[in-house]
C-alpha cells in the first residue's frame, strides 16, 4: 500500500513538471513546489517557535532605520508591479471581462509572465513584515490572519502560473492586490519614520476598509465569469479559487473590522516602542500626542493607543 501511494504521489510530481509554463520555469523558485514549500514551512517554524524562544529574554530590536527603508522599497517595487500589469495587458488590450490567457512567446505575453513572477517573488519579501514584529517582540501583531495570508499567497500563487499560463482575467487580483500595497507600505514607512509623521497618517482608519475593497473588486470582477453566455477561460477552476479566496478573505478582514473598530477591541500597543508597524493585515492605532512634539525621558500614560495627558518626568 505504501509503495501505490509512493507511487500515485511520483506520478503526480510529474505530472506538475510536465505541466509547468515552459515560460517561468527558468524563473527563480519555479522548477518544483518542494523549495518554496520549504521556505514557507521555515517561515511558520520562525514565527510561531525558533523567532519567539530566540527573544524570550533579548531586547526588542530597534529597526527603524530597516523598516523605513524596506517600507518604501516595497511601495516602489509594487508601483512598479502594477505598471508591468497595465503595460502587458490590463491598460493595453484587455476588455476587463473575459481575458484568456495568452500561451504565446509574444513581447506583451511574455512581459506578462515576468509581471505575474514579481508579484509571485514579492510575497516572499513580504515575509520579512512578520520577521520584523518578531525581532521587535510584537507578538500580539502575529495573528492567524496575519500568519495565513502571508503564508497560503505565496504558496497558491505557485500553482498559479505554473500550471496556467500567466495573464487573463485570473491576474486581476494581483494587479488590484499590489496597487494596495503600495497604500499600505506607504503608511508603514511613514509610521516608521517617527512622530513628526502621524499628522500625515490621518487616513490610517480607512486601510482595513481598502483592503475590503480589494476584495470586493475582485470577487465582483471574476464573478461576470458565472453570468456571461460564452467565456473560454483555459483554467475555470482557477475562477473558482479565486472566487473562494476573495471570499473567505473578505469573511476574515471584516471580522477584523467588526473586533477593531466596531466592539472596539483593538490589539494591545506596547508603551515601550511606538507603533511602527508592517503588517498588510493587521494594524495599530498611532501614538498621537497633543502638541506634535516626541515626549521623551519620561512617562506617557496611555489609553486605547493614544496619549493622554502624557507628563515628561524632569531628569
Amino acid at each position: 500500500m505504501f509503495q501505490e501511494v509512493l507511487s500515485n504521489i511520483l506520478k503526480l510530481y510529474d505530472y506538475i513538471l510536465k505541466r509547468t509554463d515552459a515560460r517561468v520555469r527558468d524563473y527563480p523558485l519555479m522548477q518544483n513546489p518542494i523549495q518554496m514549500t520549504l521556505i514557507l514551512l521555515g517561515y511558520v517554524i520562525f514565527v510561531l517557535y525558533v523567532g519567539p524562544r530566540y527573544m524570550a529574554n533579548r531586547k526588542p530590536f530597534h529597526l527603524n532605520t530597516a523598516m523605513i527603508v524596506y517600507n518604501f522599497s516595497m511601495v516602489a517595487f509594487n508601483a512598479y508591479i502594477v505598471y508591468e500589469f497595465l503595460m502587458s495587458g490590463w491598460g493595453t488590450t484587455y476588455t476587463w471581462r473575459c481575458d484568456l490567457c495568452d500561451p504565446s512567446s509574444s513581447p506583451e505575453a511574455l512581459r506578462m509572465v515576468r509581471a505575474a513572477w514579481l508579484f509571485y517573488f514579492s510575497k516572499y519579501i513580504e515575509l520579512l513584515d512578520t520577521v520584523f514584529f518578531v525581532l521587535r517582540k510584537k507578538h500580539s501583531q502575529v495573528t492567524f490572519l496575519h500568519i495565513f495570508h502571508h503564508s497560503v499567497l505565496p504558496w497558491t500563487w505557485w500553482w498559479g502560473i505554473t500550471l496556467t499560463p500567466a495573464g487573463g482575467m485570473g491576474s486581476f487580483h494581483a494587479m488590484v492586490n499590489a496597487c494596495v500595497h503600495v497604500i499600505m507600505y506607504t503608511y508603514y514607512g511613514l509610521a516608521a519614520a517617527g512622530p513628526r509623521f502621524q499628522k500625515y497618517l490621518w487616513w490610517k482608519k480607512y486601510m482595513t476598509a481598502i483592503q475590503l475593497i480589494q476584495f470586493v473588486l475582485l470577487t465582483v470582477h471574476i464573478s461576470q465569469y458565472y453570468f456571461m453566455e460564452k467565456c473560454e477561460y483555459q483554467v475555470p477552476i482557477f475562477i473558482h479559487l479565486i472566487l473562494i479566496y476573495g471570499t473567505f478573505f473578505f469573511i476574515l478582514f471584516s471580522n477584523f473590522w467588526i473586533q477593531a473598530y466596531i466592539k472596539g477591541k483593538r490589539l494591545p500597543v506596547s508603551t515601550e516602542d511606538k507603533p511602527k508597524q508592517n503588517s498588510i493585515t493587521t494594524v495599530i492605532e498611532p501614538v498621537v500626542v497633543a502638541n506634535g512634539k516626541h515626549l521623551e525621558n519620561g512617562t506617557v500614560h496611555y489609553t486605547n493607543g493614544f496619549a493622554h495627558n502624557g507628563k515628561v518626568k524632569e531628569v
